[in-house]
């Protein structure tokens, strides 16, 4: 866009006139001409010396501000000086103030309703592709749109948000509508199968979209049993932690593998039945078994769930009218992982913020006569150390 509307941007373009060029002996090597290195950042000695934020710098994250005035009011006061400013907070409740900031969720929506108004026409679009539909110039369209419904909002590139969108075309955008133009979209029912144990995954459709979207009931049953076999594990850990010692109760079934097997229990108490010396031993042994015994039958039910869910996963891909099919692709895959991706850009642009008011903060928190007056302290101390132990200095 730059070059081909001419346009001059400080520290990225300009036009170059040919005597300058000449003048350089037509190097045309680029940082001869555009000087794009940032701007040192400079420490300001007065407020080293007596603290305080300089307001300069402060001043200089004018962008923020422009979008959350109030904003600045509620992290900083003014300092007794002229020129300074105060945190008004502690360094670590800024991204707290800022992520809860009125204007910051203003911000937010605002520029959620904006990616939301693109979506819902580009969904409508992505919907028609048919066979006959060119992929460049498909990607070419809404592109060019995004970059229009983005233009005029500030703060957030508009060419950071169009790269989001680039990113995904490369990464699998780009494949997904290839195969939609040369198979249409009954390709959103196609499932590969690879492996000895005959796993798949759908060719367009995540198989944990399917899940999510119409199996996530099933899917929950499987993840409580899950979280269950965990606490069994861990409560095994404890207690093989706590009696797995030298002289421990569960040391004799531990095998070199550092593990406890049903079949080194169930032989151990068959040893020690009927010893009345080992009553202790055959209690935690008992209990040891019981959780294996636990852990085993719930090991046994996640397979059998997991065994049907995958089996009614299967059957429903090949069920999936070309509805379904296009809100899952277009909506709940593509926009969904976009929408994200937005999202995640106004994270890294506000904590841009937050870590640069942070380091700020912590660069002029103590001043220097504060420094020097701990360091005598600290000295003092160390004297006074060296002195118990017989060094005096000279």
């Amino acid at each position: 866009d730059v070059f081909n509307n001419q346009i001059e941007i400080e520290k990225f373009s300009r036009i170059v006139p040919l005597s300058e060029i000449e003048t350089n002996d037509y190097n045309l090597n680029i940082p001869r001409y555009i000087n794009s290195q940032e701007e040192e950042d400079t420490q300001d000695i007065e407020a080293h010396l007596k603290g305080g934020i300089p307001a300069f710098d402060i001043e200089n994250l004018h962008q923020f501000w422009e979008i959350y005035p109030n904003l600045k009011s509620s992290l900083f006061s003014n300092s007794l000086r002229k020129d300074y400013y105060q945190l008004k907070i502690p360094p670590d409740e800024v991204k707290t103030t800022i992520f809860s900031h009125p204007e910051f969720i203003t911000y937010t929506q605002k520029v959620n309703e904006v990616f939301s108004l693109w979506k819902k026409k580009t969904i409508q679009i992505l919907k028609n592709i048919q066979n006959d539909t060119k992929p460049k110039e498909l990607i070419r369209q809404i592109s060019d749109d995004l970059l229009s419904h983005f233009e005029g909002v500030k703060l957030i590139d508009k060419y950071d948000v169009y790269q989001l969108l680039m990113t995904y075309w490369a990464e699998a955008m780009q494949d997904d509508i290839y195969a939609l133009v040369g198979y249409g979209w009954e390709a959103g029912r196609e499932v590969e199968i690879f492996g000895k144990k005959k796993e798949f995954e759908g060719r367009l459709i995540p198989k944990d979209l399917l899940i999510h979207h119409y199996f996530a009931e099933e899917q929950q049953i499987i993840e409580n049993l899950e979280s269950q076999k965990d606490s069994l594990t861990q409560q095994m850990e404890e207690m093989k932690e706590e009696h797995g010692s030298e002289e421990g109760l569960l040391v004799e079934v531990i095998n070199e593998k550092n593990t406890i097997t049903l079949t080194a229990i169930q032989k151990r108490l068959k040893e020690i039945n009927d010893d009345p010396d080992s009553l202790e031993e055959k209690h935690i042994l008992e209990e040891y078994l019981s959780l294996l015994k636990k852990e085993a039958e719930i090991n046994k039910q996640i397979k059998d769930a997991q065994a049907d869910l995958d089996k009614r996963v299967f059957e429903k891909y090949s069920n999936l009218i070309n509805e379904e099919i296009k809100d899952l692709i277009v909506e709940e895959k593509w926009m969904t992982n976009l929408e994200k991706e937005v999202n995640a850009e106004l994270d890294r642009i506000s904590q841009r913020l937050t870590q640069r008011i942070k380091e700020l903060a912590e660069r002029y928190e103590t001043p220097l006569p504060d420094l020097i007056e701990e360091v005598e302290e600290l000295s003092k101390k160390v004297d006074a150390h060296l002195e118990k132990i017989g060094y005096v200095w000279k």
